[in-house]
């Protein structure tokens, strides 16, 4: 294990102030207290194995000196228990590298989900449709809970985009790996010589942010009302209840229309606004550690290509990490976890690779 004696020390320091901070409550505010209290339940794990770990260093070193005691039954009894405690301490070497894995503060949010049919025409829309389907089951599964914020459908059962709240324990934690271009490679249905056409989809996932996170001023917003174009009845076409919302400081635009009520869309789309305008400085932070950091799964970019579905082999490939997988099927009936898991343990590892160079 590498040496994290120093930093071990730092946390124990920082661990022993706070614990003083809160026996003289009196002398901070609710908001303070409350962050004091939250930083101290996130080291209490982490400062219970460091010292547990520093117990099991003592004993083998106290153990050494027992194996050239002249008493051989003691010696004996030396030996075996170092046995155990060195197995002991290579499992607490393990559990403190997972613990000092310096930790996403968006993890334990909520997501937005975004679904936009690329290239490929009619296929990429059904294609979309898939993804979406196949999202909505691994929420299922993990009883999460989806609410569909806007969705523009084509005739043939497919979906030009969809825009989805996804809420529910640690969603950003797994969904954050979604994000990029995936890619299909299918006979569409709608072919007749049987051949194999391309197309893709652009899934963009923002952990959503509360007012708390990212807070917008009245005067860099530029709201437009007016009338819906899509589906919903005669009442939503013929009253000014669509919203387009325009931050001026970033050029971020969000339209809404799904709902009749005006006051409703300008809820949704002030919800999407604030995830974007949070998910940008993210991705803005996300460059500037690029600079300095290679190891990464995948850039998070947009743009990048991280996935291929091949239906006639039933193949799955993640490009990020070069996994292939043969279940695709059971992927798209929500097996996520399946890809999901690999692509954390991978970013793990290459973060507890980072941490070693520090």
């Amino acid at each position: 294990m590498v040496n994290f004696e120093k930093q071990f020390d730092n946390i124990l320091e920082k661990y022993r102030e706070i614990e003083t901070n809160l026996n003289n409550q009196g002398n901070y505010d609710s908001k303070k207290l409350i962050k004091l209290n939250k930083e101290y339940a996130e080291l209490k794990p982490i400062v219970n194995t460091i010292n547990n770990f520093k117990k099991h260093k003592t004993d083998i070193a106290d153990l050494n000196i027992l194996l050239n005691d002249q008493d051989n039954t003691i010696k004996k009894m030396a030996e075996d228990e170092l046995k155990n405690k060195k197995k002991q301490i290579k499992v607490l070497e393990n559990d403190l590298l997972k613990l000092l894995i310096p930790k996403d503060e968006n993890d334990k949010k909520n997501s937005i989900l975004e679904i936009r049919a690329g290239t490929g025409g009619d296929e990429a829309s059904l294609f979309a449709a898939d993804l979406f389907s196949m999202y909505q089951k691994y929420a299922d599964l993990n009883s999460w809970k989806i609410e569909v914020l806007s969705i523009s459908e084509t005739g043939l059962k497919g979906i030009k985009e969809v825009i989805c709240n996804i809420s529910g324990s640690n969603v950003f934690s797994k969904l954050k790996f979604e994000s990029g271009v995936h890619r299909v490679q299918r006979v569409p249905t709608t072919e007749s010589s049987g051949r194999v056409h391309t197309s893709a989809a652009t899934v963009a996932v923002l952990p959503e942010a509360e007012e708390i996170d990212i807070k917008i001023e009245e005067k860099d917003l530029r709201i437009d009302v007016f009338r819906s174009s899509g589906p919903g009845g005669q009442s939503v076409n013929t009253t000014d209840s669509a919203v387009r919302i325009t931050h001026l400081p970033s050029g971020i635009v969000v339209s809404q229309q799904d709902e009749k009520s005006q006051h409703k869309n300008k809820a949704k789309a002030l919800k999407i606004l604030r995830s974007r305008i949070l998910d940008n400085e993210i991705q803005e932070k996300n460059k500037q550690r690029s600079l300095n950091r290679k190891s990464q799964v995948g850039s998070g970019d947009r743009s990048e290509r991280i996935r291929t579905y091949n239906f006639p082999q039933g193949r799955i490939s993640d490009h990020r990490i070069n996994l292939t997988l043969y279940n695709l099927t059971e992927i798209l009936e929500g097996q996520l976890d399946d890809l999901i898991t690999p692509l954390i343990a991978d970013k793990e590892a290459k973060k507890l690779t980072e941490l070693s160079n520090e």
